[in-house]
């Protein structure tokens, strides 16, 4: 029995993977498997092909994202609340995420179809903004929530709390909430730690802090964050998911944030590891000697 019977493709709206591709889609045609392809996709070959619906997507049991890190973070909030998992071509820069190289791409694709691969689950968040006792927005994310003030050159100020902890009083130019995926992306940037993925926990990393005392802390991603910001005319403010989705926010908002209940299921060929994607990506450590 095949073990993924139907396979969705998603690619990045960019003429220079149409080859890539053309060459996975030839592969997998001749599989024995029925392929959904997105809108990326028929944008790219608009005479061969026809977009699929989201749902077609989600009803896939792989999808293989050709793109970078950016179109496979879009297509993960997506995918993964349905438990779809994703295989990554890199066709980006620096392709931390999207770790399949074109050239190895239809050994890499038969390999998995073969059943040879190795699969993690990446926790993720969900957030809800409270104002006012109500619910007023909602999202997830695969690397980080980011609260920043939509003014240049502003502090903001705000309270972080978990569950019903109180942990500090921040003057800053925002905070990262990021999760082990994120640890390496602006997190990192702004002096946050690497946290391996298999860690069940996510760190908060204030950006450009007021105090040189406010540094990073990693708490459990069992535990409900909660960020609110402080009262004051000129608050003007913005979450962003993964730097893709934003939302505006009010003096005495929350935001609440949650280990997401559905992980993002990546797929990797057998060779992968984590490190080695840090010192070759990264340049992170050293090679043995």
């Amino acid at each position: 029995m095949q073990r993924f019977p139907t396979i969705g493709v998603v690619a990045k709206r960019d003429d220079a993977i149409s080859d890539t591709l053309a060459a996975l889609l030839a592969y997998l045609r001749a599989q024995d498997v029925t392929v959904h392809t997105d809108a990326g996709c028929a944008a790219l070959m608009p005479e061969r092909l026809q977009a699929c619906t989201a749902e077609q997507l989600r009803a896939c049991s792989l999808v293989i994202v050709i793109g970078g890190d950016g179109t496979l973070l879009h297509a993960g909030r997506a995918l993964a609340p349905a438990g779809v998992p994703i295989l990554g071509i890199n066709q980006g820069r620096l392709g931390f995420m999207v770790d399949v190289a074109p050239d190895e791409m239809i050994a890499s694709v038969a390999e998995v179809l073969a059943g040879s691969f190795h699969e993690e689950q990446r926790i993720m968040l969900s957030a809800r903004v409270e104002r006012e006792d109500a619910t007023v927005k909602r999202m997830v994310a695969v690397n980080d929530l980011v609260i920043r003030n939509q003014a240049a050159i502003r502090m903001i100020e705000f309270e972080t709390a978990l569950d019903d902890g109180f942990i500090s009083t921040h003057r800053a130019d925002g905070i990262i909430i990021a999760t082990p995926t994120g640890s390496t992306a602006y997190a990192l940037s702004g002096g946050g730690p690497i946290i391996h993925p298999g860690v069940n926990a996510v760190a908060l990393v204030p950006i450009c802090p007021h105090a040189l005392s406010d540094r990073p802390v990693v708490v459990s991603a069992d535990r409900e964050i909660r960020v609110r910001l402080k009262d004051g005319p000129r608050v003007r403010a913005v979450c962003t998911a993964d730097g893709q989705q934003n939302d505006a926010l009010e003096a005495e908002d929350t935001l609440c944030i949650t280990r997401a209940e559905k992980p993002l299921r990546l797929v990797h060929p057998p060779s992968y590891n984590y490190f080695e994607v840090l010192r070759t990506k990264l340049h992170w450590g050293r090679d043995r000697v």
